[in-house]
Formats: C-alpha cells, sequence, structure tokens
C-alpha cells in the first residue's frame, strides 16, 4: 500500500512538472533597443539578437501610417510616452498561454525593473486602451478596471 502511494505520488510530480505553466516569468533583463510604437519595442534577447515584443493584453493607437492602417488619435504622444519609459531601460517578461502571434512577434506581461508592470502602467494612464485576445488573458480583468478608471478620470487619449 506504502508503494502504490509513492508510486501515485511520483506520477502526479512528474505529470505537473512537464506541463508547462500558462504564466512563464522570464527571470532575465533584456535591453530594450528600439520603440516601435506604444504597444511593440524590440530588445536584445539572450543570444543577443533583437527579438519584437508585443504587449499582451494593451493596444495603442497607431503612431506612422502603414498599409491601410492611418495615424490614429494620440498614436504619437503613446510611442513618445513609451519610448520616453523604455529607452535605456531593461525589462523582464512574462508570457501567457501563447508566447507567439501569427507575425512572429514575443508576446508578454512586461517589467521595468523598478518593478512597474508596463502594460496595466500605460492603461492606467490613457496610454493605451485594452485588447483582449484568448487565450492570453491572465490580467484581462485588472486592464478593464485600469481602463475604466482612465476613462472616468479623462487621461491621455480619453481626454
Amino acid at each position: 500500500m506504502l508503494k502504490t502511494q509513492h508510486y501515485h505520488l511520483l506520477v502526479f510530480f512528474l505529470f505537473f512538472s512537464i506541463i508547462p505553466s500558462p504564466a512563464q516569468t522570464d527571470s532575465k533583463w533584456y535591453p530594450v533597443s528600439k520603440i516601435i510604437d506604444g504597444d511593440t519595442f524590440w530588445i536584445i534577447n539572450a543570444n543577443g539578437q533583437e527579438e519584437k515584443i508585443r504587449l499582451i493584453g494593451v493596444d495603442a493607437p497607431e503612431s506612422r501610417k502603414s498599409g491601410k492602417k492611418e495615424i490614429g488619435y494620440y498614436g504619437k504622444e503613446s510611442k513618445a510616452y513609451l519610448t520616453q519609459i523604455l529607452t535605456g531601460n531593461k525589462v523582464r517578461l512574462e508570457y501567457d498561454v501563447s508566447k507567439y502571434d501569427r507575425y512572429k512577434r514575443t508576446l508578454a506581461y512586461v517589467y521595468l525593473e523598478n518593478g512597474t508592470f508596463l502594460n496595466a502602467f500605460l492603461i492606467k494612464n490613457g496610454y493605451a486602451s485594452v485588447m483582449t485576445v484568448p487565450p492570453n488573458v491572465k490580467y484581462a480583468d485588472l486592464f478593464v478596471k485600469l481602463q475604466k478608471e482612465a476613462r472616468d478620470k479623462k487621461k491621455g487619449l480619453w481626454k
């Protein structure tokens, strides 16, 4: 009987140790190399290569005309704000269920060295709005709450 319990415990441990956690945090800090717009930027990854990061749960207005997309209201301000925050800094990444989007961008929740949760910070201050794309929904409720507060206070793009 004791051996059976040990066996079940071992199987349980092995099973849950091979299943990836829905949200995985990367403990490394990466320098930011370029800002694309208010929700997308590049880092230098652990291999010394540039990697494009797209903030999960966040949609910033377009800051430049590209293809069929026009410059959005508050787009230039949103990019300038993100540029001010990220220039010369490093970031830490947290992933949700899907690590990449269809454009091969790395999807991440981003933290600054001072502990600021960047995705939430941008929404809270009105420099981005909520864009929930399942299955990456870990902080969706928080983001909706912060957007409502930003709208009520007429912050950033909600002016």
